[in-house]
């Protein structure tokens, strides 16, 4: 009875919603809304540093990139820009209206961009299609990241990549709204088919950039 009731207990854990802070500015379209002018906005690029980061990354000509739950498409000029013609960019995200404005981004800037409207437990990537998926400032949002890291692994190609860039619990202004820190989140991917290629700071130390490596 005993081994029962544990059997229980870790199945209830791995089928929570772990996001549930993160997540909460997330629920309203009134909520998005306000997220997505922050997403937006004009100096992001000055902090998010786009192109070191796709040079870190190493995006070729050719290749085909997916940015995971890419929002209002931020990073989609930038990556369309590395992958060039011959190359191709999917956008994912599991809310409709950012889809909507992601491509509306996409169709001002002329973007071949392939979009997915993916959900909680999935990315919806076609399988084995990917050389590399993009989880910027997003991976701390989800609520199955078991399922969610299956369904990106199943959608890379053999060897292809996982880089994650996201904030530092330690010391963030609201420790409660990032699930795990780096060293945490990097054990949480190797457990689910993937190997720690590289983790350093990233802009200003406030974040870091891990790149895995699909087993």
């Amino acid at each position: 009875m005993k081994i029962t009731a544990t059997f229980l207990a870790a199945a209830s854990l791995l089928s929570a919603q772990v996001a549930a802070d993160a997540n909460r500015g997330y629920r309203t379209e009134e909520g998005r809304a306000r997220v997505a002018a922050t997403l937006g906005a004009h100096d992001r690029e000055a902090r998010q540093k786009p192109r070191e980061l796709i040079a870190a990354i190493g995006l070729q000509p050719g290749m085909t990139v997916a940015d995971i739950g890419t929002g209002v498409g931020f990073m989609l000029p930038y990556l369309s820009e590395a992958v060039g013609p011959k190359g191709k960019v999917i956008a994912e995200d599991i809310f409709p209206d950012f889809l909507a404005m992601a491509r509306e981004n996409a169709a001002a800037h002329k973007l071949a961009v392939e979009f997915i409207h993916g959900n909680e437990r999935s990315a919806r990537l076609p399988a084995g299609s990917t050389d590399v998926a993009l989880i910027l400032d997003a991976y701390h949002h989800f609520d199955y990241p078991a399922e969610m890291l299956a369904s990106i692994h199943a959608g890379l190609r053999p060897g292809g990549r996982l880089v994650i860039v996201d904030f530092y619990k330690r010391g963030f202004r609201d420790p409660d709204h990032i699930r795990l820190d780096d060293d945490a989140v990097a054990a949480e991917i190797q457990r689910h088919g993937f190997t720690l290629v590289e983790s350093k700071p990233f802009t200003e130390n406030s974040q870091y950039m891990a790149i895995f490596r699909k087993r």
